[in-house]
């Protein structure tokens, strides 16, 4: 049999495991940390006996049907969608911005029509090419919605003033004309009964793979293997020898409590002078379980140290050019593919990871077949 090695225990990584090991190859997943599930890792609070999201929510959407056929072999999702409430100037607002929180923001009673013309008009029409992230909130949102619920947030989440952040990043916030306070306009949308721990595990659940926890992986055993799938840090591969790629990391404040405490699993804190970008309550995010205590996580967001985990890579100017140059050492590389959020250095949702992982078993399987080298990248990181 074939060996194959995947770095990283994550969804990419199993993902790529269990297609690879359903085609008779040997894997061997090395994960450094002692569970496997990367950022989406679940697990029972001893306390409460609430599903705890470790790392931050995790609500799964997609309108991928490949991928949410994909996921439902391994847990039923039950049905949950995601509406986000957001604390600013006193007042709790419906997120993402929708009619309600115009006509709330403004104390109107605008239609949909009226709204939408009503906004066009607090827009910066002088912007005609919006290239930071203030440029696009002022274009398409004006001032004060900008400086309600983007600008204080921003600075929190990202350590940086919204002025030196890309336009790509509020490209990714929809502005809604009407009612709907579905956070995603993906068309399914739900989180696994049992958890993604769960799910993960029982992806890596095959006779052919095999699981290292707590167990780094050394450029020294690749010569053990056909073929390397690496998901983990692309700049820790070559020992940031280009310099390492710049993270924001969270840290987690637990609050305990009895009963319901926000009524709400995510609120966001849009104030400059509250120290939290969010709060999350874990027992809202399994509404079909019935628990008398609560538990929430205040989050923090911060400069990602050496030995902390890396959240959002922040792909400044300066950290794009460093990955081009790490982009370069990969592709002079033999018989690594580097996959995932950490191994391209980009924002990922659940599904968009499972949709590229699955992809890329496919291109592996594709180039054994036709006795070629597999590719170092299944998706451009520098895109």
């Amino acid at each position: 049999m074939k060996k194959i090695a995947i770095v990283g225990a994550g969804f990419s990584g199993s993902v790529i495991a269990r297609e690879l090991a359903e085609r008779g190859y040997s894997v061997d997943v090395f994960d450094s940390r002692e569970h496997v599930a990367g950022n989406c890792y679940t697990a029972r609070d001893a306390q409460s006996g609430i599903m705890l999201h470790v790392y931050g929510p995790h609500i799964f959407h997609t309108s991928n049907e490949r991928v949410w056929e994909y996921v439902q072999r391994f847990d039923r999702f039950m049905p949950f969608i995601n509406r986000v409430k957001a604390h600013a100037r006193g007042e709790v607002f419906s997120l993402p911005i929708n009619l309600m929180t115009i006509n709330q923001l403004f104390n109107k009673q605008f239609s949909p029509a009226e709204a939408r013309a009503f906004i066009a008009e607090q827009g910066d029409q002088s912007i005609t090419e919006p290239r930071t992230f203030e440029d696009q909130a002022l274009r398409f949102v004006g001032r004060k919605m900008y400086e309600t619920f983007f600008r204080g947030y921003t600075r929190k989440q990202w350590g940086l003033e919204p002025s030196e952040l890309p336009a790509s990043i509020l490209k990714r916030l929809p502005v809604r004309f009407n009612y709907n306070d579905n956070y995603y306009g993906s068309k399914y949308q739900g989180i696994p009964e049992h958890g993604y721990t769960y799910i993960v595990e029982r992806i890596l659940e095959h006779t052919n793979i095999r699981v290292h926890l707590s167990t780094s992986f050394s450029r020294d055993q690749a010569q053990e293997y056909v073929h390397i799938f690496y998901s983990g840090p692309i700049d820790a591969w070559f020992n940031h020898t280009e310099g390492r790629l710049s993270y924001r990391t969270l840290d987690f404040e637990t609050v305990r409590a009895e009963g319901d405490y926000q009524g709400n699993p995510v609120i966001n804190y849009c104030d400059e002078d509250v120290p939290w970008t969010r709060v999350a309550e874990h027992k809202h995010f399994t509404p079909w379980e019935e628990h008398d205590q609560t538990v929430l996580f205040r989050e923090h967001s911060r400069l990602c140290g050496e030995n902390d985990t890396p959240y959002y890579p922040i792909r400044l100017v300066h950290d794009k050019a460093r990955l081009q140059r790490y982009v370069e050492l990969a592709k002079a590389e033999q018989g690594v593919t580097f996959v995932g959020r950490l191994g391209t250095y980009r924002y990922l949702d659940m599904h968009i990871t499972i949709a590229e992982a699955l992809d890329a078993a496919e291109q592996f399987l594709t180039a054994q077949d036709a006795g070629n080298q597999a590719p170092t990248f299944c998706i451009d990181p520098l895109a």
